[in-house]
């Protein structure tokens, strides 16, 4: 039974919710946030079956694969989302959170490699260090991302008087203020600590060793640099802390994370899965 979920069935009770998010603009509706966390609760559960199922049928470490590492950022953005949709049932996070995740799930579906980052068992621990870590980065840039977007847009708001538009409740301006501010400091630690990770798992890494100039290894280096700058930016010069400074320096934060994302799938990399080892079955080490 649980062998029969596909991301068809996640991936399509997302769209629904995503699209009833939308509907938002359009009308008022008593029901329709029963019927948003209907469909996000199924796709959730769903999902998460058949995240469990892969890791019960794995043969290396489970859920090591970038296939997987991108259907697993887009399930935390779903905890994410039923967690705020619990505790702020009236602000429309999902206007925001909906297209990440479906992003993120399309890019596993149709760009991400299935076989494991690091199948060596010495290469295992160092590579899941990386993998989580920068997981764990990625849904915080996310975060901030949906965070600083959504303080631009209540910021218009406010200033033209349109609060009462549709039916699109958000935050206040001084928790998103709050979240951003926050953003900037984890995202940096946990991207820091996944590079890091993983410059140890490439001088251990033997034949699958990645040169130094390769697209992923420089554009994560190039993202890692900007957020240890806004951070350092935001923890010594208070006034970026508040206000537009810091919803932007989240959402460059973004723009960042899309680049590197966009090396792993789109150019020719030794970084991970199937390329990799065409790459070195094809021309040998680095």
């Amino acid at each position: 039974m649980i062998s029969r979920i596909s991301i068809t069935c996640f991936a399509a009770s997302y769209l629904v919710a995503w699209l009833l998010e939308l509907s938002r603009l359009l009308f008022r509706s008593g029901v329709r946030g029963a019927i948003m966390v209907v469909f996000a609760v199924a796709g959730f559960f769903a999902q998460t079956l058949y995240l469990g199922y892969r890791a019960y049928q794995s043969a290396t470490l489970p859920l090591s694969s970038s296939f997987d590492w991108y259907l697993l950022a887009a399930w935390m953005l779903v905890g994410l989302y039923l967690y705020l949709t619990y505790y702020y049932p009236r602000a429309a996070v999902g206007l925001f959170l909906w297209p990440l995740v479906l992003g993120l799930i399309a890019a596993a579906t149709w760009f991400a490699d299935r076989d494991p980052i690091a199948p060596e068992p010495a290469s295992q621990v160092w590579g899941m260090i990386h993998g989580v870590f920068l997981l764990l980065g990625t849904v915080t840039v996310m975060i901030g991302f949906v965070a600083g977007l959504m303080y631009l847009v209540q910021a218009a708001r406010l200033k033209r008087k349109h609060l009462s538009t549709g039916g699109i409740q958000l935050p206040s301006l001084e928790r998103l203020e709050h979240v951003n501010a926050r953003v900037v400091l984890v995202s940096a630690l946990m991207v820091g600590i996944g590079f890091l990770a993983g410059i140890i798992l490439n001088l251990i890494g033997g034949r699958t060793q990645l040169p130094w100039t390769d697209p992923v290894v420089w554009s994560s280096g190039l993202m890692l640099a900007w957020l240890v700058a806004a951070a350092l930016f935001n923890a010594f010069y208070k006034p970026a802390r508040h206000g537009r400074k810091v919803a932007y320096l989240t959402i460059v934060s973004f723009i960042f994370l899309v680049i590197s994302l966009g090396m792993l799938l789109l150019v020719n990399t030794r970084h991970g899965g199937q390329k990799a080892v065409a790459d070195v079955s094809g021309g040998g080490p680095a």
